[in-house]
């Protein structure tokens, strides 16, 4: 199998894709759901996407060289899959605002309530990504009885010993200043090679700027603001859900004892840390992105316990 042995997409049929729009306010929210085709309810994966690109760049890509859909790895594993552009995102509105995490979670509540609308279902599994996974988790402590299970993927708590942010920093003057920064095919192929080149195919690269630049070339300061001057923006003492955190063992905006600093804190005894060889920042772009389904999917489909807590 080309995915390294773990190929859920041949478990069933591709997906379609619906698309619906949410109010937040004023702004206009693009939402995506995709699931395989039949009858009855699924459990609910949302996934919450990073400050440089847009929802379906990051979690439905067409590449050369395998699967880089998020979406239909999960629909195919029998996920009931959603994701959204955040404010200033993708399709969605675009205003004066800089989309910081609040702002993201501000996101995540409205839409929220249409997927409770159209699944049926009070609770959902979410995943986050890099600032996606910051946005998730403070979702988590603001809407505890929305999430079920939460993925926290390549997640930074406070900052510390963090050669990616210390970099980023330099420019924090401009973060505070303006509210858009560039983010052009350059920059979107650092994401690929700044840990540690030869994590993932620079093909995959290239595809990933084809999509987004079709928004254009700036992007909101807000999470990078955040994520510089701001952190730590989540409490652990106040995420209930259960908790795996992901780290590629590369990934240079967090450290892993920071990260472990934060597992620690966790309340929830149902909780995991998972270090994944050969990867870095870009996880779901990895040449070992099988090796996240697994883990990823291994979390979520975690039997109830037994003994009655």
């Amino acid at each position: 199998m080309p995915d390294g042995g773990f190929d859920p997409v041949r478990l069933a049929p591709a997906a379609e894709r619906v698309d619906y729009t949410v109010k937040k306010g004023d702004v206009s929210l693009a939402v995506y759901r995709k699931r395989a085709a039949g009858q009855g309810q699924r459990p609910v994966l949302f996934l919450v996407h990073g400050s440089s690109n847009s929802a379906l760049s990051s979690f439905d890509l067409s590449a050369p060289g395998g699967e880089y859909s998020t979406m239909n790895v999960f629909a195919a594993l029998d996920y009931d899959v959603w994701t959204m552009d955040h404010e200033n995102y993708g399709r969605s509105s675009r205003t004066e605002g800089n989309s910081d995490i609040e702002s993201g979670v501000g996101d995540l509540i409205a839409v929220s309530e249409l997927v409770v609308r159209e699944t049926g279902q009070s609770r959902m599994h979410m995943l986050g990504e890099s600032s996606g996974a910051l946005r998730a988790a403070a979702f988590a402590m603001e809407r505890p009885e929305r999430v079920d299970r939460l993925i926290l993927n390549a997640f930074t708590y406070t900052g510390r010993n963090s050669p990616t942010l210390a970099k980023r920093a330099e420019q924090l003057p401009y973060f505070r200043a303006h509210n858009r920064r560039l983010r052009d095919r350059d920059m979107i192929r650092s994401i690929f090679t700044r840990d540690h080149p030869g994590t993932s195919d620079l093909r995959v690269a290239d595809a990933l700027a084809d999509t987004e630049l079709e928004f254009g070339d700036q992007v909101p300061t807000g999470t990078y603001l955040d994520m510089c001057a701001n952190l730590p923006v989540v409490d652990p003492l106040r995420v209930q859900s259960p908790v795996l955190m992901i780290r590629g063992e590369h990934d240079g905006i967090a450290s892993e004892e920071d990260l472990l600093d934060f597992y620690r804190r966790l309340p929830n005894p149902d909780r995991q840390f998972a270090v994944l060889p050969g990867a870095a920042h870009a996880l779901v772009f990895g040449h070992n992105r099988h090796q996240f389904w697994h883990v990823a999917h291994a979390f979520l489909s975690m039997p109830e316990r037994r003994d009655g807590h």
